[in-house]
């Protein structure tokens, strides 16, 4: 996944490689629909162990987790949705490079891309955050043994 502040042949419009921003958006689709999977993982895991927390604090904290990781999960269909639409104009330009929406698939490629950047930046901090409850929660609780048994 790139996150570079310029994109590959936004110069100059004859020298836009169209191929090379539809690879770069088709990379980002794949990227977020991985971390779907991973997000969809980690709610399972929080609905299923949830249970077992037995102190106010780690509930509330846990509580905390799952409100961000919905809220992670819907930005990251509403990405996936802004790219696949993105994808279509992609292809569209390609087979038809006399198209007259060549700077507004530009414009929004800039766009999606600061958009990619800072969803990746927040599901980084989202999962150091659940690491860092996850250990706190499992030192505090006597999960571990339950676990364990």
């Amino acid at each position: 996944m790139s996150s570079s502040s310029s994109t590959p042949g936004t110069s100059s419009p004859e020298k836009t490689n169209w191929q090379e921003l539809y690879i770069l958006s088709k990379h980002w689709k794949s990227d977020l629909e991985f971390f779907k999977q991973d997000l969809r993982f980690l709610q399972h895991l929080v609905d299923k162990y949830i249970i077992w927390i037995t102190k106010k604090q780690n509930l509330e904290m846990v509580t905390a987790i799952q409100k961000k990781e919905h809220d992670l999960s819907i930005e990251c269909d509403r990405l996936i949705n802004n790219i696949s639409d993105h994808l279509y104009e992609g292809r569209q330009l390609i087979e038809n490079s006399a198209s007259k929406n060549e700077n507004g698939f530009k414009k929004n490629h800039l766009i999606l891309e600061t958009k990619m950047a800072q969803f990746v930046k927040t599901f980084r901090e989202n999962r150091k955050e659940v690491f860092k409850v996850t250990e706190y929660v499992m030192d505090s609780e006597e999960l571990k043994s339950m676990l364990h048994s």
